[in-house]
Formats: structure tokens, sequence, C-alpha cells
């Protein structure tokens, strides 16, 4: 009894506040205080149910339980139709893109989202025509989730390749004073952004390299580009070092890719560089050998969208209006999914390890051209162009070092790992 009173001002037995940055849950007491040993006085029996009760277990963001039962006959659904996998498509850029594919009537879409309710209620919102989609759950912070996905999909399109694949999904926790984590111990912008991908990518290679013109696309940011405004001159600047983190394991407590101290906003920039590394890496490794085009993109700067939901109200109500008149660079949730849809679609992005932009400025601050309208920065309207990626994106050497740590760091298997490379 003595021991379990001491307990009590132990701080992993105490209440914690509950906040954005730790996922944990309070279990309550369901039956009355009773004693819990023979010959225990009432009052050492419920402090031993007060520290059981008080304990919070933390809360994983995907529990087996969770797991679908596997959807079939889905190769009925699709017919003819190119089959495309969307990530993060319950808002925003995906959402968007996944409506445009959608309604085009040449693809059917598979909903990849955290929240399967969700997607479901905005698609019928959004008047996705009937046959033209389901929902999957995928949760990004849980590798046995992208893997259960995975399967799933499998099961769904029978023997029907996978056509197309957009990792679109991203958190982006810059206010964040310490590190969020994923179910399997990452950083939750690294473990989503990056790794979530990186192992649903690498099991779906094989099987995407049995279909006929088949593309992936990697989501990029210009903060991750180091040789533009938003990239270079706003601090703090993406730089992965020699990724000492992914060195360390990259698990709780490491939380940075360079093994530095935790910084929210340099975390989704370093995650965005080993998105665009993916895409070099993949196509060095895959393209010539599966035809597989790979390909990165910067829609513009979608300035009302959630991802900047963990800013402060002020930069949510004025980072919109300062990139619609001062630097040009806005660009609508819409015609940002509809960029999106066009590098999968377009013959014009057939061309594989591109990173495509659009307007013609997106390296440039903004400026007002002769009609009264901003251009540049990747804003609305233009034309869609191959974009020069940065010096640290293009660093062939830690690319492949960044490959090779992740493959470790998500645990794929030799067996997993398509055959047929070109290295």
């Amino acid at each position: 009894v003595a021991a379990i009173a001491a307990a009590s001002s132990v701080s992993a037995f105490a209440p914690l506040a509950v906040n954005s940055n730790s996922r944990v849950q309070q279990k309550s007491a369901v039956a009355p205080v009773t004693p819990v040993f023979e010959g225990w006085s009432s009052t050492d029996s419920q402090l031993c149910a007060s520290l059981l009760t008080d304990t919070q277990m933390p809360e994983k963001l995907y529990m087996p339980q969770q797991k679908e039962a596997p959807k079939v006959l889905g190769g009925v659904k699709i017919g003819t139709r190119k089959l495309v996998v969307i990530t993060g498509a319950s808002s925003g850029l995906g959402l968007e893109c996944a409506k445009t594919l959608a309604k085009s009537g040449r693809y059917f879409v598979i909903m990849a989202v955290r929240n399967v309710e969700k997607a479901k209620t905005v698609a019928k919102k959004l008047e996705f025509p009937d046959d033209s989609y389901t929902v999957m759950k995928l949760e990004l912070g849980s590798l046995q989730s992208v893997r259960d996905f995975v399967g799933n999909l499998k099961a769904f399109k029978s023997a029907r390749p996978l056509t197309n694949l957009i990792c679109n999904a991203a958190v982006y926790r810059p206010t964040d004073p310490e590190p969020a984590w994923t179910d399997d111990g990452f950083e939750m912008s690294m473990g989503v952004n990056h790794l979530g991908h990186f192992l649903l990518v690498n099991l779906l290679l094989d099987d995407m390299s049995k279909a006929k013109n088949a593309r992936i696309c990697i989501v990029g940011s210009i903060t991750g580009n180091t040789n533009t405004v938003g990239g270079g001159l706003v601090y703090p600047q993406a730089d992965l070092a020699q990724l000492e983190g992914f060195e360390q394991g990259a698990r709780q407590p490491v939380s940075m890719i360079d093994g530095k101290p935790f910084f929210g906003a340099k975390a989704y920039k370093d995650s965005k560089i080993c998105n665009m590394m993916t895409v070099s890496e993949l196509h060095r490794r895959y393209h010539e050998t599966t035809g597989i085009v790979f390909s990165s993109m910067y829609p513009g700067c979608i300035a009302d969208t959630a991802l900047f939901r963990e800013k402060r109200s002020w930069f949510r109500k004025g980072f919109p209006w300062f990139m619609k008149y001062v630097t040009g660079g806005y660009v609508g949730q819409e015609e940002a999914g509809e960029r999106l849809a066009q590098v999968i679609d377009d013959p014009q992005c057939s061309k594989s390890n591109v990173y495509w932009s659009w307007n013609g400025g997106a390296q440039q601050v903004g400026r007002w051209s002769p009609d009264g309208k901003p251009r540049g920065a990747g804003g609305s309207g233009g034309e869609i162009f191959e974009n020069e990626q940065s010096g640290a994106v293009k660093d062939a050497v830690k690319a492949k070092k960044m490959w090779d740590l992740s493959v470790d760091l998500v645990g794929l298997k030799p067996k997993e790992m398509f055959k047929k490379s070109a290295v």
C-alpha cells in the first residue's frame, strides 16, 4: 500500500492535459470501488482505484478492430475505366482531384481516407456519380493500416491492375511545441507524409507494373524546394543533413530526420524533400523496367486549405489575402484539384521524373502583370511546365541513402520489394 501511495506522486500516474500534441485517452472506472485484497482498508482500495482510473493510456490512430472487411467484385463496378487511388481524398486538394476524375467518366476512384463516413458524405454532397468511386480506410500514421488497405484494395479490384496512384495526404503541425507520434513511433509529419506513402507505393509497384500507362504522383511542395521563395527565404529551410535521425531509427524520442530537436515547420518541409527524392529514386530504379511514370507536382498555394488548420486564427484569415493580392501565388482548391488530375490524365504529363508546376513563375516573388492581375509564385491560371528542383532534392547520393533507410524503417522485406529494378 505504501508503494502504491508513493506512486501517486509519479507523473506516469498523474492526470495529463489533453492537447494537440499528444493522443491520450482517459480510462473510466466501470464498477464501484471494492477492496482489492483481503485485509485492505477502504481508503487504500479507493487510492488504488483512483490511480487506475486516472491512468491515461495512449490512443492508437488505428486499432485491429478498425480493419475493414474487404469489398469484393470491384471489377464489375470499375468496368473499362482506369482505376486510381487518391490518399487524403476527403478534403482539400485530394477531394477536388477525386471529384474531377470521378466526373470525367474515365476513372473509377478509390478514396483512401482516415474518416470513411466523412468521405462518403462529402462525395454525395459534391454529387460524385454513384458508380464512380468507393471509399476505403487508410490511416497513414499506421504501417499496419497501410498493409491492410493494400490487402483490401487487391481484394476489391481482383485481377485488374491499379492504373494510377496519387499520394496526396499530408499533415502540417507548425505550432506544436512537442512532436506527436504515429502508431509506430515516428514523428507525425514524417511518418504520415513520407514513410506511410513510401510503404504504400512499394507494396503497389508490382501490381501497377502490369497496368498500361500507369502513373504515380507524389504531391510535393514549394516549401521543400530551397530554390524557391517559400522554401529558400522563409525560415526554416528544409535540411536533411546526413539523415542522422533516420540512422538512429527515427522513432520516439528521435523526432527530426537530421537528429536535431523538434521543429514542427521544418519537419513538414523535410518530409516534402523526402517525397520528391522518393519520386527521383522510383524513376531511377523502376521507370525503365516498368514504364510507370513517376512525378511530383506543386499545385500553387491553396491558402485556405485545411492543411493550415494548426495555424493561428490571424494567419488563417490573413494568409489567403496575402497570397491573392501581394504575391499572386493563391490558387483555389477546385483549380488545384484540376491541376493534380491533369498530372495523372494529360498526355502532356507522360514524361517521368518531372516536378510539375503552373504559371511559369513558381520560383519568383509574385508580380502584377499589365492586365492588372497578379502573376507568379504558381498562382491561378497559366500553363503547366517542368519546374526545376533544388540541389537538395537532386542530391543523388543522399536520395539513395534516404531510400535505403526508409526501406528499413517501414519494415519492407526483400520478398515485398519489386524485383525488376534497373539498379
